[in-house]
């Protein structure tokens, strides 16, 4: 058991990292701090999709001419990374603007009491 966690080092730190984001995002009530939990999960499913695709001995997919294709590493996952980080900076930012506009409306970043302020505004 321990030389398969040793073995899958990375796939272990990736659980763990999206366990501390998914935690910190259903746990904490400050909206800044929700975002930063998110972003905490993106980052444990890029080192994932990275150490997945990943295969020690074999080289990037450059087409020198004098290795076969079974030498390559498969550039597939490196592509979703990347296209995954692009995503999650938008979406990142986007969440922080929208945080922006919620707290120049209600003076405050806890989402228990926009809830509650939300609630009454639709009560009046």
């Amino acid at each position: 058991m321990p030389e398969e966690l040793l073995h899958n080092y990375l796939s272990v730190v990736s659980m763990i990292l999206f366990g501390i984001g998914f935690g910190n995002l259903l746990l904490q009530k400050n909206l800044i701090r929700k975002i930063i939990g998110l972003n905490i999960m993106d980052t444990a499913v890029y080192l994932f999709l990275a150490s997945m695709g990943y295969i020690a001995g074999r080289t990037a997919p450059i087409d020198d001419g004098s290795q076969t294709a079974a030498q390559y590493i498969n550039p597939i996952p490196s592509g979703l990374v990347l296209t995954g980080i692009v995503v999650s900076v938008s979406v990142t930012a986007l969440m922080l603007a929208l945080t922006i506009r919620l707290y120049r409306r209600y003076h405050t970043l806890d989402i228990d009491e926009i809830t509650v302020m939300v609630r009454a505004e639709h009560n009046e």
